[in-house]
């Protein structure tokens, strides 16, 4: 423990857990257990083995810390504040869970430095480590030993490794050998209804290691144990979990051990009597000055390291150099726009009936040779999602050098490993599955929103329209559940074109994650003429205005501009004129000031047309609107036939119209 005793280690442990104890009580509300159970653990992990710096947060190269189980941020919190992160205070402690406060009850990315994910939905931060193990893998294998080297660790409890998530995490880990991902097991046996042997019997180091996972337990409490344990993952070949045995609430004589420590305040009197049993005489958020100085001093070890790494950057070759910064900032390489621009022009002037997931494809062989930190992946579905090019090899256990990960069929594991690479910095990931299997990566969807990330999340086979696989795989519903989801943009493209003007946009939002919803049947071409505005951008666009006066406006998106463009001939050879409005991108229309909006819908009456359900649409519609689409589940057969049986025709549309104007 370089140098520091095990009793020195308690007292600093014993910080960490009166912060947890007062924080709880002072807002009434929280999980004061877990970190006064792995109190010890953390204390030797970040005070001999962590590699950071809080003076530089964000310093590429300094080890991950992930809290996957997040209900006990007050563990987190504390050891921002202890070792000296500037924007963590006792205030901000005292604020726990308050409004407006860096502490909220669950980690959350972006709230202050040294919280490197949000955190919460158990399972999702061993997925998000697992996914900046990967990323460090793959910038270490670009950059080199000299300038990518750190490790990755991630605390997890019972709940975490009871989530399905937890599986595909672990076996993804394992499969591609992540040597620098190390999990401290949080063993203590109680979850919120009691004793886990409620409701688990797990041998879990036995399942590990059939995930080919490196496996060691350790009594939590013991600090030389835990320290040892630390030392040895971090010369494995493979990654490592370490179960800690801890008691949860320890110190509080009446609730440790105990549920009742879990999820509720412990109370004054316990919080006196644990104060009492552990030898902490001092008063609520009153830390002494020589137990805060030698966390402060134990922060600042980490800056000779990183000057040192500094250092290292500056030797480099200044084209390396360049681009290893340019990647860190997230700024995209110069010749971008001009590539999409030419593949633009070449689309126009070719007027490809591709599926969209073809069309995505061909954009993608342009964009990940443009963009080189552009790293794909599918769950098991490349041949149908078309996510893998020319340019991105695979990535193996024995070979970091590719940009294209084989993620199997671990939908959910996929999503939060993207996560993960994405907050780690330098890579754009990617990733594809079929839109109804969306549902598998909600949760993980909802957290890039909620975070702010760049990450794409490929959907194909968007509607009934994918035909004879039948109503357990056509989404109807999945489109407006994922446009519920705020900070997300929902691409629905309708041609080769806008797909590609869809992925320039994903691609070049960095705060925003985006879904590509894309179709298995193929479609003509609509943008029949070059642009150089993105008219996705605007979210929405009048693709083909009225002849003459317009008397009705047929909105949609995707395969069902077609339909719209079709029922638009069959009224204005009646003497009827049709506007079709593209809308893409809901949320981005949104966006648009009033008056683009106002004059893109215009003051007809309104008809919506997609294969998926209502839900959304009615805000477009107005009074006289009506939506052509889907009102339940879809069906097995040709999707021609399916397009027909459930009526979502031009014919139908057509007549619609006709009535609405009567």
């Amino acid at each position: 423990m370089n140098g520091t005793d095990p009793k020195r280690v308690r007292d600093l442990a014993n910080a960490l857990r009166a912060l947890a104890m007062d924080g709880v009580q002072q807002a009434n509300s929280g999980h004061p257990g877990m970190p006064m159970g792995m109190a010890d653990v953390a204390s030797v992990l970040f005070t001999g083995h962590l590699k950071y710096d809080p003076s530089a947060p964000d310093w590429p190269d300094r080890d991950r810390f992930v809290l996957s189980a997040g209900h006990g941020s007050m563990l987190l919190y504390g050891l921002l504040y202890l070792t000296g992160y500037g924007d963590m205070d006792l205030d901000g402690l005292r604020n726990f869970r308050q409004l407006g406060s860096r502490t909220p009850g669950h980690p959350e990315y972006g709230h202050g430095s040294g919280v490197e994910t949000t955190t919460g939905p158990l399972g999702q931060g061993l997925g998000n480590g697992v996914g900046m193990a990967l990323a460090e893998r793959l910038m270490a294998a670009r950059f080199g030993g000299d300038i990518v080297d750190h490790y990755t660790y991630v605390i997890a409890g019972d709940g975490c490794l009871m989530e399905g998530i937890s599986h595909e995490a672990i076996s993804l880990a394992g499969h591609l050998r992540l040597s620098k991902l190390i999990l401290l097991f949080d063993d203590n046996g109680i979850s919120i209804d009691g004793p886990t042997s409620l409701s688990v019997s797990d041998n879990q180091r036995a399942r590990f290691e059939a995930c080919g996972w490196n496996t060691l337990a350790v009594d939590g409490h013991d600090p030389d144990a835990v320290d040892r344990a630390l030392a040895q993952a971090r010369k494995s070949d493979r990654p490592t979990m370490i179960a800690c045995r801890t008691v949860i609430g320890f110190g509080a004589p009446n609730k440790a051990g105990s549920a009742a420590a879990h999820g509720a305040p412990l109370g004054a009197d316990e919080i006196a009597a644990a104060r009492e049993q552990l030898g902490w005489p001092y008063p609520a958020f009153e830390i002494p000055d020589d137990i805060l100085a030698s966390w402060r001093d134990f922060g600042r070890r980490g800056g000779a390291g990183r000057e040192l790494w500094e250092s290292r950057l500056a030797g480099l070759e200044d084209g390396r150099r360049a681009e290893f910064e340019r990647l860190q900032a997230g700024a995209l390489p110069a010749g971008f726009d001009a590539a999409v621009a030419d593949l633009k022009q070449r689309l126009v002037a070719e007027r490809p009936g591709w599926a969209t997931r073809k069309s995505s494809q061909e954009v993608l062989e342009v964009m990940t040779q443009a963009v080189p930190e552009m790293i794909g992946g599918s769950a098991d579905l490349t041949g149908s999602n078309n996510t893998k090019t020319a340019a991105t090899a695979p990535v193996s256990a024995d070979d970091f050098g590719g940009r294209y990960v084989y993620y199997g069929v671990r939908e959910h594991g996929m999503a939060a490993a993207m996560n993960g690479m994405a907050l780690h910095g330098g890579l754009i990931p990617f990733g594809g599955t079929f839109l109804v299997f969306s549902d598998y990566c909600r949760p993980s969807i909802r957290l890039a929103a909620l975070m702010g990330l760049r990450v794409v999340f490929v959907m194909t086979h968007d509607s009934i329209g994918l035909g004879e696989d039948g109503p357990t795989h056509q989404p109807v519903e999945q489109l407006a559940a994922l446009r519920a989801i705020p900070n997300l943009n929902v691409f629905r493209p309708a041609d080769a074109v806008e797909t590609a003007e869809c992925w320039q946009l994903a691609v070049q939002s960095s705060t925003r994650p985006s879904v590509m919803a894309l179709t298995r049947q193929g479609l003509a071409a609509v943008r029949l003429a070059d642009s150089e505005e993105n008219l996705c951008g605007r979210g929405g666009y009048i693709l083909a205005e009225a002849e003459g006066q317009r008397q009705i406006t047929l909105l949609a998106t995707g395969s069902e501009i077609g339909v719209a463009m079709a029922a638009r001939a069959l009224l204005q050879a009646d003497g009827i004129g049709a506007s079709v409005v593209s809308m893409p991108c809901h949320e981005l229309f949104d966006e648009q000031p009033a008056a683009y909006r106002q004059t893109v819908l215009g003051s007809a009456p309104r008809i919506a047309i997609e294969a998926a359900v209502a839900m959304g649409w009615g805000r477009y519609l107005g009074d006289k609107g009506a939506f052509v689409g889907m009102e339940g589940f879809g069906a097995s057969a040709p999707y021609e036939s399916l397009y027909e049986h459930f009526g979502i025709t031009p014919a139908r549309v057509a007549e619609l119209a006709r009535k609405i104007l009567d």
